[in-house]
């Protein structure tokens, strides 16, 4: 289906971004807007509830930081994100 194509993308792009930032830490809301400029258009709370599963599979790990989730990116994620290891629900980065 388009909607989990489009969800396992956001997922990847997430991961991705996180291993672009300094200490590999971003807010949601950060993210939110970074995923609107590379085509994705979530709501925040979408987001929140990616960065969510993305913690269930231990990709990244959450702090909540009043309104907004502050994530990490984990080894697991890192290793997702640069085709290392692959996780059912996250789509595989393209070569």
């Amino acid at each position: 289906m388009y909607a989990d194509f489009l969800r396992e993308d956001m997922r990847l792009v997430l991961l991705r971004l996180l291993c672009e930032m300094p200490a590999y830490r971003a807010n949601s809301s950060v993210l939110a807007g970074m995923l609107h400029r590379l085509g994705h258009a979530p709501s925040r709370d979408q987001v929140k509830t990616e960065l969510r599963w993305l913690q269930e599979q231990g990709l990244l790990t959450l702090e909540e930081a009043e309104s907004v989730l502050v994530a990490t990116l984990t080894e697991r994620g890192q290793d997702v994100a640069e085709r290392r290891a692959v996780v059912p629900g996250v789509a595989r980065p393209r070569a």
